[in-house]
């Protein structure tokens, strides 16, 4: 009922928009719209994390602090799970994935309960310390705007599909104040391809929710304040791309181990009391896995590493061995990822994208810190922080444009353009070489979704093989006799029979072409049997299989039709002339 009351509302005015306004000045209109209501939720949602993580604080006493953090994130991650089972039925999917599988296979459709389901558990997970971050969550809603802002407003496919690339750039762009990253994260990330065109809105809506965004919430996430950097410091940067590289390599094989190890074990509260205690405990002995991180980020590019170990077991050495510090900060870095996927796969809210961060940052202060103290070269530490950041990021997301521009924006330092450029595009080719696919897109194409492979692949990965499937080929016994086949041939429409005995098994193929020279045998045509003219079929389709490895079959074997069997038993026959019918319609359905 509130739906068409909706509609029914917005019917006039979307009347007069056909009449005086159009298409393109229309979708910027929404852009607009998107972006502005993208930046609302992301400085609502970053704003209220800190003003309740600071309230959580003021509760307890400073010598009382410790244990608190060993708490707060069986407290988040539980409320996180009483959520999703109480108020969404039990179903909350995290992450850009279902982000890039909604654009890919469901027309850019995104559930409405994303507009609110995001915001609410993450906050909930990262506001107790649980160790993972807001940008994904933001990013989700931000598509989901844009997707559902698209359906009620009556834009076109295409279109609804820029939008939820708009919302998801004003998301990000809104989170660190950074339009430029915002649209490249889009277009990278969300989006695998983009005309030129199209670009325009997505600008637009980058531009308004950085502008709500500045409004509304004070300044950069981080700042840093450099003029140069040396050109002999050329090798280090290399290294530090190899470095970042293998970190993310190290993160992304983590992250899907967890995935399938948490998707294993059974016991919802279960996974709650053990994750949080397992996060609690890490937290407990290194206290920057709390939270985001960012302000552990912070420290270091102030210039206080030092600061790593306070309220920590480690932090009355750190006046006495250096090696204390950085040991802390290798075990953070390395650490960080496992929080995250505790995190999450205990039924808690958050993303990856923060956590790379986190943990370059660290990898960029180590690797400064151990060239410095071997006497090599005077490396600057600050500045190998802000690479670090970078080089995981290109490496984890698979996007080093978005991770040059996002950290030359948010801390200032476009001056370190070449070195960004430098790490982060070293970073990117190790990592693809090690790991084809982001933290993103990596599950998905375990279940045959591609998206930014390439658009072939792509629009084959969309089409459902088992809705292709021919049933009216007509099905004859092993055990008929010739003329019983010939009576068969006399009413069928197809030259091809499937032979099928009596318990629905798939055991042969008849081709009306193979056994056309013995239907003029009439002298054995009540002694020969169909099971002595069968061949066997050159392959089978089961119902799990992808339409592209169907197609790359057939092209193999030369075959125009293949037999689809599930556990041995028929059910008809895929045709190359419909799957190529079938892509056909779905690359007009993509450009009109």
């Amino acid at each position: 009922m509130p739906k068409t009351l909706l509609h029914r509302t917005l019917s006039p005015l979307l009347l007069w928009r056909l009449r005086h306004i159009n298409d393109r000045v229309y979708l910027i209109l929404v852009s607009v719209l998107v972006g502005g209501l993208a930046g609302l939720a992301a400085v609502i949602l970053k704003t209220s994390v800190q003003k309740a993580q600071e309230l959580l604080y003021s509760w307890v006493p400073e010598q009382d602090r410790v244990f608190a953090l060993f708490l707060y994130p069986i407290i988040g991650i539980g409320l996180t799970v009483l959520f999703t089972r109480y108020v969404l039925g039990g179903s909350l999917s995290r992450g850009i994935g279902p982000i890039i599988y909604n654009i890919a296979r469901q027309g850019s459709i995104v559930p409405r309960s994303k507009l609110y389901s995001q915001l609410v558990t993450s906050f909930l997970t990262v506001t107790f310390g649980g160790s993972a971050g807001l940008e994904a969550p933001i990013s989700v809603t931000g598509s989901a705007l844009g997707s559902n802002l698209g359906r009620i407003l009556r834009v076109g496919r295409r279109e609804r599909r820029l939008l939820v690339g708009c919302g998801a750039a004003a998301g990000v762009a809104a989170i660190f104040n950074s339009p430029i990253a915002g649209v490249l994260f889009a277009v990278e990330v969300i989006l695998s391809e983009l005309s030129a065109p199209f670009f325009i809105p997505l600008l637009i809506s980058s531009a308004t929710a950085t502008v709500v965004s500045k409004s509304l919430y004070a300044g950069q996430p981080f700042v840093l304040v450099t003029t140069t950097w040396p050109v002999q410091g050329i090798p280090f940067y290399i290294l530090l791309g190899l470095l970042t590289a293998l970190l993310s390599v190290y993160m992304i094989r983590i992250y899907f181990l967890a995935d399938k190890y948490f998707e294993r074990k059974k016991g919802v509260f279960r996974k709650v009391l053990l994750g949080g205690l397992a996060l609690g405990i890490m937290v407990f002995i290194f206290p920057p896995l709390y939270g985001e991180g960012y302000n552990t980020v912070q420290l270091l590019l102030s210039g206080h590493p030092e600061q790593l170990t306070d309220a920590s077991m480690f932090s009355v050495y750190r006046d006495e061995n250096v090696w204390t510090i950085l040991l802390v900060a290798v075990a953070s870095m390395l650490l960080k990822v496992f929080a995250t996927c505790i995190t999450v796969g205990s039924g808690g809210n958050g993303g990856m994208f923060g956590s790379s961060l986190f943990a370059g940052a660290l990898i960029g202060f180590i690797a400064a810190r151990l060239i410095n103290l071997s006497g090599i070269y005077p490396i600057s530490e600050v500045h190998f922080v802000v690479l670090g950041m970078a080089g995981t990021l290109a490496g984890v997301i698979h996007a080093p444009l978005t991770a040059i521009f996002l950290i030359a924006e948010i801390t200032g330092g476009y001056a370190l353009f070449v070195p960004l450029m430098v790490v982060c595009s070293s970073s990117y080719l190790i990592t693809r070489y090690f790991e084809p696919y982001s933290v993103y897109t990596r599950k998905l194409v375990t279940r045959g979704v591609y998206m930014h492979a390439d658009r072939d692949r792509g629009l084959l990965a969309q089409l459902d093989p088992m809705s292709l499937v021919s049933t009216d080929f007509l099905p004859v016994s092993p055990e008929s006799t010739l003329g019983e086949l010939v009576m068969v041939f006399r009413h069928a429409t197809r030259n091809l029979f499937p032979v099928v005995d009596d318990g629905g098994r798939l055991v042969g193929i008849v081709s009306l072409d193979t056994v056309r020279d013995a239907l003029f045998d009439d002298e054995h045509y009540n002694t020969t049997r169909v099971r002595d003219l069968m061949t066997p079929p050159p392959a089978y389709v089961n119902p799990d299989d992808t339409m592209l490895d169907i197609l790359r079959c057939m092209d193999q074997l030369g075959a125009w039709a293949l037999p689809v069997v599930n556990n041995g038993l028929y059910i008809g026959f895929i045709l190359k002339s419909a799957i190529l019918a079938s892509y056909r319609r779905q690359l007009l359905k993509e450009t009109e």
